[in-house]
Protein backbone atom coordinates (compact mmCIF):
# COMPACT_ATOMS: atom_id res chain seq x y z
CA UNK A 1 0.00 0.00 0.00
CA UNK A 2 1.19 3.67 -0.93
CA UNK A 3 2.52 5.44 2.43
CA UNK A 4 2.11 8.74 0.98
CA UNK A 5 -1.83 8.44 1.37
CA UNK A 6 -1.61 10.96 4.96
CA UNK A 7 -4.72 12.94 6.21
CA UNK A 8 -3.55 15.50 5.75
CA UNK A 9 -2.78 15.02 1.87
CA UNK A 10 -6.15 13.87 1.47
CA UNK A 11 -7.27 16.67 3.21
CA UNK A 12 -5.89 18.81 0.48
CA UNK A 13 -7.30 16.67 -2.84
CA UNK A 14 -10.59 16.87 -1.75
CA UNK A 15 -10.53 20.48 -0.99
CA UNK A 16 -9.22 21.54 -4.02
CA UNK A 17 -11.54 19.22 -5.38
CA UNK A 18 -14.56 20.58 -3.59
CA UNK A 19 -15.46 17.74 -1.97
CA UNK A 20 -14.67 19.17 1.54
CA UNK A 21 -15.03 22.52 2.75
CA UNK A 22 -12.11 24.42 4.36
CA UNK A 23 -13.80 23.86 7.95
CA UNK A 24 -13.37 19.92 7.60
CA UNK A 25 -10.18 17.88 7.43
CA UNK A 26 -9.37 14.07 7.31
CA UNK A 27 -8.02 12.86 10.37
CA UNK A 28 -7.76 9.00 9.92
CA UNK A 29 -7.34 6.89 7.07
CA UNK A 30 -7.59 3.06 6.70
CA UNK A 31 -6.49 0.66 3.31
CA UNK A 32 -7.51 -1.93 2.26
CA UNK A 33 -6.60 -3.70 -1.12
CA UNK A 34 -9.20 -4.14 -3.58
CA UNK A 35 -9.57 -6.25 -6.82
CA UNK A 36 -6.49 -8.40 -6.23
CA UNK A 37 -5.38 -10.61 -9.14
CA UNK A 38 -7.90 -8.72 -11.55
CA UNK A 39 -6.04 -5.11 -12.63
CA UNK A 40 -2.38 -6.06 -13.78
CA UNK A 41 -0.69 -2.68 -14.32
CA UNK A 42 -2.23 -0.98 -11.61
CA UNK A 43 -3.22 -1.59 -7.89
CA UNK A 44 -6.31 -0.56 -6.12
CA UNK A 45 -7.22 0.02 -2.36
CA UNK A 46 -10.36 1.25 -0.36
CA UNK A 47 -9.47 4.57 1.70
CA UNK A 48 -11.90 4.97 4.85
CA UNK A 49 -12.14 8.39 5.80
CA UNK A 50 -13.05 9.85 9.13
CA UNK A 51 -13.68 13.61 9.70
CA UNK A 52 -13.55 16.17 12.01
CA UNK A 53 -15.39 19.37 11.50
CA UNK A 54 -17.97 20.21 9.03
CA UNK A 55 -17.08 17.52 6.52
CA UNK A 56 -19.92 18.83 4.34
CA UNK A 57 -20.76 15.89 1.28
CA UNK A 58 -17.03 14.47 1.57
CA UNK A 59 -17.20 10.46 0.94
CA UNK A 60 -16.74 8.07 3.75
CA UNK A 61 -14.67 6.25 0.99
CA UNK A 62 -13.02 6.47 -2.13
CA UNK A 63 -10.30 4.40 -4.12
CA UNK A 64 -7.30 4.92 -5.13
CA UNK A 65 -5.24 3.65 -7.89
CA UNK A 66 -1.92 3.29 -8.16
CA UNK A 67 1.25 2.55 -9.78
CA UNK A 68 2.04 -2.10 -9.98
CA UNK A 69 4.06 -3.05 -7.13
CA UNK A 70 5.32 -6.26 -9.52
CA UNK A 71 7.91 -5.25 -11.35
CA UNK A 72 7.28 -7.67 -14.45
CA UNK A 73 3.72 -5.75 -14.96
CA UNK A 74 5.19 -1.99 -14.03
CA UNK A 75 7.94 -2.56 -16.63
CA UNK A 76 5.41 -3.43 -18.84
CA UNK A 77 3.06 0.00 -18.01
CA UNK A 78 5.63 2.13 -18.51
CA UNK A 79 7.01 1.29 -22.18
CA UNK A 80 3.01 1.47 -23.37
CA UNK A 81 3.12 5.24 -21.34
CA UNK A 82 -0.26 3.43 -19.44
CA UNK A 83 0.04 6.05 -16.69
CA UNK A 84 0.04 8.97 -18.25
CA UNK A 85 -2.99 8.04 -20.65
CA UNK A 86 -5.03 7.10 -17.37
CA UNK A 87 -4.34 10.37 -15.40
CA UNK A 88 -4.88 12.39 -18.88
CA UNK A 89 -8.25 10.55 -19.62
CA UNK A 90 -9.58 11.76 -16.45
CA UNK A 91 -8.41 15.18 -17.31
CA UNK A 92 -8.67 16.28 -20.35
CA UNK A 93 -11.68 13.52 -21.94
CA UNK A 94 -13.55 12.04 -19.23
CA UNK A 95 -15.72 15.12 -18.76
CA UNK A 96 -16.82 14.78 -22.91
CA UNK A 97 -18.06 11.68 -23.12
CA UNK A 98 -21.62 10.18 -22.02
CA UNK A 99 -20.25 6.56 -20.90
CA UNK A 100 -20.33 6.59 -17.44
CA UNK A 101 -16.70 6.63 -15.66
CA UNK A 102 -16.22 7.22 -11.68
CA UNK A 103 -16.43 10.70 -10.34
CA UNK A 104 -12.60 12.08 -9.96
CA UNK A 105 -10.99 13.62 -6.98
CA UNK A 106 -7.11 13.68 -8.05
CA UNK A 107 -5.86 12.45 -10.76
CA UNK A 108 -2.08 13.08 -11.88
CA UNK A 109 1.17 11.29 -12.68
CA UNK A 110 5.37 11.45 -12.65
CA UNK A 111 7.54 9.12 -14.21
CA UNK A 112 5.89 5.59 -12.50
CA UNK A 113 4.12 7.04 -10.04
CA UNK A 114 0.57 7.45 -10.55
CA UNK A 115 -2.05 8.04 -8.89
CA UNK A 116 -6.06 8.65 -9.50
CA UNK A 117 -8.57 9.24 -6.73
CA UNK A 118 -11.88 8.28 -7.50
CA UNK A 119 -15.41 7.51 -6.46
CA UNK A 120 -15.70 4.20 -4.22
CA UNK A 121 -18.93 1.95 -6.55
CA UNK A 122 -18.73 -0.65 -3.73
CA UNK A 123 -22.49 -1.15 -4.50
CA UNK A 124 -22.19 -2.09 -8.28
CA UNK A 125 -21.23 -5.39 -9.87
CA UNK A 126 -17.61 -5.99 -10.79
CA UNK A 127 -17.74 -7.80 -14.32
CA UNK A 128 -16.08 -10.88 -13.93
CA UNK A 129 -14.10 -12.76 -16.85
CA UNK A 130 -13.69 -15.64 -15.29
CA UNK A 131 -17.57 -16.07 -15.51
CA UNK A 132 -18.12 -13.66 -18.73
CA UNK A 133 -21.04 -11.60 -19.95
CA UNK A 134 -24.27 -12.71 -19.93
CA UNK A 135 -26.62 -11.41 -23.05
CA UNK A 136 -27.98 -8.25 -21.03
CA UNK A 137 -24.18 -7.85 -19.79
CA UNK A 138 -23.26 -7.48 -23.02
CA UNK A 139 -25.95 -5.15 -24.36
CA UNK A 140 -25.09 -2.57 -21.75
CA UNK A 141 -21.09 -3.59 -23.05
CA UNK A 142 -22.04 -2.38 -26.65
CA UNK A 143 -24.23 0.62 -25.11
CA UNK A 144 -21.23 2.23 -23.29
CA UNK A 145 -19.04 1.78 -26.71
CA UNK A 146 -21.69 3.36 -28.62
CA UNK A 147 -21.48 6.46 -25.85
CA UNK A 148 -17.87 6.50 -26.23
CA UNK A 149 -17.12 5.68 -29.85
CA UNK A 150 -20.31 8.35 -30.92
CA UNK A 151 -18.27 11.20 -29.68
CA UNK A 152 -15.09 10.81 -31.13
CA UNK A 153 -16.10 8.98 -34.61
CA UNK A 154 -13.99 10.51 -37.67
CA UNK A 155 -13.20 13.39 -35.06
CA UNK A 156 -9.97 12.90 -33.12
CA UNK A 157 -7.96 16.02 -33.85
CA UNK A 158 -6.30 16.93 -30.63
CA UNK A 159 -5.37 13.68 -29.15
CA UNK A 160 -2.30 13.43 -30.24
CA UNK A 161 -0.94 11.91 -26.86
CA UNK A 162 -3.26 8.92 -27.94
CA UNK A 163 -1.19 6.25 -29.39
CA UNK A 164 -3.05 4.79 -32.88
CA UNK A 165 -2.75 1.17 -33.35
CA UNK A 166 -0.73 1.55 -36.03
CA UNK A 167 2.92 3.65 -36.32
CA UNK A 168 3.23 4.27 -32.83
CA UNK A 169 5.09 3.41 -30.09
CA UNK A 170 2.16 1.33 -28.85
CA UNK A 171 1.92 -0.70 -32.27
CA UNK A 172 6.08 -1.57 -32.23
CA UNK A 173 5.51 -2.70 -28.39
CA UNK A 174 2.50 -5.05 -29.72
CA UNK A 175 4.53 -6.48 -32.52
CA UNK A 176 7.64 -6.85 -30.69
CA UNK A 177 6.38 -8.21 -26.99
CA UNK A 178 3.76 -10.34 -29.28
CA UNK A 179 6.67 -12.19 -30.88
CA UNK A 180 8.57 -13.07 -27.28
CA UNK A 181 5.25 -13.77 -25.63
CA UNK A 182 3.91 -16.36 -28.32
CA UNK A 183 5.80 -19.28 -27.38
CA UNK A 184 4.86 -18.67 -23.98
CA UNK A 185 1.12 -18.05 -24.52
CA UNK A 186 1.40 -21.54 -25.97
CA UNK A 187 3.27 -23.48 -22.88
CA UNK A 188 1.19 -21.89 -20.13
CA UNK A 189 -2.53 -21.96 -22.04
CA UNK A 190 -1.87 -25.28 -24.50
CA UNK A 191 -5.03 -26.54 -22.96
CA UNK A 192 -7.67 -23.59 -23.67
CA UNK A 193 -5.84 -22.50 -26.87
CA UNK A 194 -6.62 -24.78 -30.62
CA UNK A 195 -4.33 -25.77 -32.47
CA UNK A 196 -4.54 -23.42 -35.25
CA UNK A 197 -2.86 -20.96 -32.70
CA UNK A 198 0.26 -23.00 -33.57
CA UNK A 199 -0.42 -23.48 -36.58
CA UNK A 200 -0.45 -19.96 -37.78
CA UNK A 201 1.14 -17.83 -35.16
CA UNK A 202 3.90 -17.41 -37.46
CA UNK A 203 2.10 -16.00 -39.72
CA UNK A 204 -0.16 -14.10 -37.62
CA UNK A 205 3.31 -12.32 -36.08
CA UNK A 206 4.09 -11.41 -39.63
CA UNK A 207 1.00 -10.21 -40.66
CA UNK A 208 0.77 -7.83 -37.63
CA UNK A 209 2.09 -4.58 -38.96
CA UNK A 210 -0.82 -5.06 -41.96
CA UNK A 211 -3.88 -5.71 -39.59
CA UNK A 212 -2.66 -2.93 -38.03
CA UNK A 213 -2.87 -0.89 -40.86
CA UNK A 214 -6.50 -1.94 -41.73
CA UNK A 215 -7.35 -1.49 -37.81
CA UNK A 216 -6.09 2.13 -38.47
CA UNK A 217 -8.38 3.26 -41.47
CA UNK A 218 -10.73 5.13 -41.36
CA UNK A 219 -13.68 6.58 -39.40
CA UNK A 220 -11.47 6.05 -36.46
CA UNK A 221 -12.27 6.83 -33.03
CA UNK A 222 -11.24 6.95 -29.50
CA UNK A 223 -11.11 3.46 -28.22
CA UNK A 224 -10.92 2.22 -24.64
CA UNK A 225 -8.35 -0.52 -25.46
CA UNK A 226 -9.06 -2.86 -22.43
CA UNK A 227 -12.59 -3.68 -22.58
CA UNK A 228 -13.10 -6.51 -21.20
CA UNK A 229 -15.52 -8.08 -18.13
CA UNK A 230 -12.77 -6.94 -15.07
CA UNK A 231 -13.37 -3.29 -16.09
CA UNK A 232 -17.16 -2.99 -15.78
CA UNK A 233 -18.95 -2.34 -12.91
CA UNK A 234 -23.01 -2.87 -13.03
CA UNK A 235 -25.80 -1.61 -11.35
CA UNK A 236 -27.24 -2.83 -8.46
CA UNK A 237 -30.77 -1.75 -7.28
CA UNK A 238 -31.49 1.52 -8.05
CA UNK A 239 -28.53 1.63 -10.59
CA UNK A 240 -29.90 -1.16 -12.02
CA UNK A 241 -29.73 -1.00 -16.34
CA UNK A 242 -26.03 1.02 -15.59
CA UNK A 243 -22.53 0.12 -16.51
CA UNK A 244 -19.77 2.40 -15.22
CA UNK A 245 -16.07 1.71 -17.39
CA UNK A 246 -13.06 2.04 -15.65
CA UNK A 247 -9.73 1.39 -15.84
CA UNK A 248 -8.73 3.68 -18.99
CA UNK A 249 -5.07 2.97 -19.10
CA UNK A 250 -4.69 2.02 -22.21
CA UNK A 251 -7.13 4.32 -24.89
CA UNK A 252 -6.27 4.37 -28.34
CA UNK A 253 -7.09 5.42 -31.84
CA UNK A 254 -8.45 3.31 -33.90
CA UNK A 255 -11.41 2.07 -35.51
CA UNK A 256 -14.25 0.93 -32.97
CA UNK A 257 -14.49 -2.39 -33.52
CA UNK A 258 -11.69 -3.39 -31.68
CA UNK A 259 -13.41 -2.73 -28.41
CA UNK A 260 -16.85 -4.30 -29.95
CA UNK A 261 -14.42 -7.47 -31.31
CA UNK A 262 -12.15 -7.64 -27.72
CA UNK A 263 -15.22 -7.73 -25.52
CA UNK A 264 -17.70 -10.57 -27.51
CA UNK A 265 -14.73 -12.75 -28.39
CA UNK A 266 -13.17 -12.80 -25.17
CA UNK A 267 -15.25 -11.76 -22.22
CA UNK A 268 -18.82 -12.84 -23.30
CA UNK A 269 -19.97 -16.25 -22.52
CA UNK A 270 -19.56 -18.19 -25.23
CA UNK A 271 -22.97 -19.95 -25.79
CA UNK A 272 -24.26 -16.26 -25.43
CA UNK A 273 -21.69 -14.73 -28.00
CA UNK A 274 -22.80 -17.59 -30.37
CA UNK A 275 -26.60 -17.19 -30.45
CA UNK A 276 -26.53 -13.07 -30.28
CA UNK A 277 -23.50 -12.58 -32.05
CA UNK A 278 -24.88 -10.49 -35.11
CA UNK A 279 -27.51 -9.22 -33.12
CA UNK A 280 -24.91 -7.09 -31.27
CA UNK A 281 -22.95 -5.90 -33.95
CA UNK A 282 -26.76 -5.09 -35.57
CA UNK A 283 -26.78 -3.44 -32.21
CA UNK A 284 -23.54 -1.69 -32.11
CA UNK A 285 -24.22 -0.17 -35.86
CA UNK A 286 -27.87 0.54 -35.09
CA UNK A 287 -26.67 2.76 -32.13
CA UNK A 288 -24.02 4.82 -34.00
CA UNK A 289 -26.79 5.45 -36.57
CA UNK A 290 -29.05 7.14 -33.84
CA UNK A 291 -26.10 9.22 -33.23
CA UNK A 292 -25.91 10.68 -36.40
CA UNK A 293 -23.31 8.33 -38.03
CA UNK A 294 -24.45 6.43 -41.14
CA UNK A 295 -21.48 5.54 -42.65
CA UNK A 296 -21.25 1.94 -41.58
CA UNK A 297 -23.36 -0.96 -42.58
CA UNK A 298 -24.07 -4.21 -40.86
CA UNK A 299 -22.80 -6.49 -43.29
CA UNK A 300 -19.33 -4.51 -43.36
CA UNK A 301 -19.48 -3.97 -39.50
CA UNK A 302 -19.45 -8.01 -39.78
CA UNK A 303 -16.49 -8.27 -41.48
CA UNK A 304 -14.44 -5.17 -39.59
CA UNK A 305 -15.85 -7.26 -36.48
CA UNK A 306 -14.40 -10.79 -37.88
CA UNK A 307 -10.93 -8.66 -39.02
CA UNK A 308 -10.72 -7.38 -35.61
CA UNK A 309 -10.86 -10.67 -33.68
CA UNK A 310 -7.92 -11.73 -35.65
CA UNK A 311 -5.88 -8.72 -34.90
CA UNK A 312 -6.89 -8.87 -30.54
CA UNK A 313 -4.95 -12.32 -30.94
CA UNK A 314 -1.63 -9.84 -30.64
CA UNK A 315 -3.33 -8.26 -27.17
CA UNK A 316 -4.38 -11.83 -25.85
CA UNK A 317 -0.77 -13.00 -26.66
CA UNK A 318 1.03 -9.99 -25.27
CA UNK A 319 -1.84 -10.29 -22.10
CA UNK A 320 -1.07 -13.87 -21.62
CA UNK A 321 2.32 -14.13 -22.47
CA UNK A 322 4.42 -11.11 -20.52
CA UNK A 323 2.15 -10.50 -17.48
CA UNK A 324 2.34 -12.28 -14.44
CA UNK A 325 0.23 -15.19 -14.26
CA UNK A 326 1.02 -16.45 -10.69
CA UNK A 327 -2.00 -15.12 -9.30
CA UNK A 328 -4.52 -18.15 -9.45
CA UNK A 329 -7.59 -14.87 -10.12
CA UNK A 330 -4.96 -13.78 -12.54
CA UNK A 331 -4.15 -16.94 -14.36
CA UNK A 332 -8.09 -17.82 -14.53
CA UNK A 333 -9.59 -14.72 -16.28
CA UNK A 334 -6.37 -15.07 -18.86
CA UNK A 335 -7.87 -18.35 -19.06
CA UNK A 336 -11.07 -17.60 -20.10
CA UNK A 337 -10.19 -14.73 -22.22
CA UNK A 338 -7.73 -17.96 -24.24
CA UNK A 339 -10.58 -20.27 -24.73
CA UNK A 340 -13.05 -18.15 -25.75
CA UNK A 341 -10.96 -16.30 -28.38
CA UNK A 342 -9.56 -19.23 -29.56
CA UNK A 343 -13.45 -20.48 -30.00
CA UNK A 344 -14.73 -16.98 -31.68
CA UNK A 345 -11.61 -17.54 -33.64
CA UNK A 346 -12.44 -21.27 -35.02
CA UNK A 347 -16.16 -20.43 -35.79
CA UNK A 348 -15.68 -17.29 -37.63
CA UNK A 349 -12.57 -18.93 -39.28
CA UNK A 350 -10.51 -15.43 -38.62
CA UNK A 351 -7.48 -17.47 -39.27
CA UNK A 352 -8.23 -17.96 -43.38
CA UNK A 353 -8.32 -13.79 -43.03
CA UNK A 354 -4.35 -13.55 -43.16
Amino acid sequence: MPEGLTPAFLTGLLRAHGALPESGSVVSVEQSQIGAGTGMMAELARLSLMYSGDAGAAPPTVVAKFSSQNPTNRDIAMSYNLYEREARFFQEIAGNISTQTPELYFSGFKGDRFLILMQDLANYEVGSQVVGADQRQTELAIDALVALHATYWDKTDGLDWVPAIADSYHADNMVSFCEIAGPVTQERFSEYLTSDYGKYFERFSAALPRLQAYMNERPKTLCHGDFRMENLLYGRGEQTGEVVVIDWQGPLLARGMNDVSLFLAQSTQTAVRESTERAMIERYVEGLSANGIKDLSIDSAFEEYRFSILYNWVYVTVVAGTLDASDPTAYAWMAQMVARQSAASDALSTYALI
